[in-house]
């Protein structure tokens, strides 16, 4: 398997697409307690990188939320994706 995928502009538009959709899935855990997150990015590694909104940004167990919640999401609508990873995680 090789460590990279060039996307045409088209498939990765339908990448993003799904992604937010799985991303959708999670988003009302995040906003009861005021957060949210956003895709900054999706490499040609196939690695999803986020940003943590609002209270998100500096909750102790992003990190937690993070793997169980967001890649998670992500990775059982899309299996091709091999991780997900915040720009601004202050805990990894």
């Amino acid at each position: 398997m090789p460590n990279f995928v060039l996307m045409s502009d088209p498939e990765k538009v339908a990448l993003l697409h799904q992604i937010e959709l799985a991303l959708d899935d999670i988003r009302p855990h995040l906003v009861v307690d005021g957060g949210d997150v956003s895709v900054v990015e999706v490499t040609d590694e196939l690695t999803v990188k986020v940003k943590w909104l609002g209270a998100c940004e500096m909750c102790s167990m992003s990190a937690m939320t993070m793997k169980a919640g967001v890649e998670q999401a992500v990775k059982s609508r899309l299996p091709q994706i091999r991780s997900v990873v915040a720009v601004n995680d202050l805990h990894g």
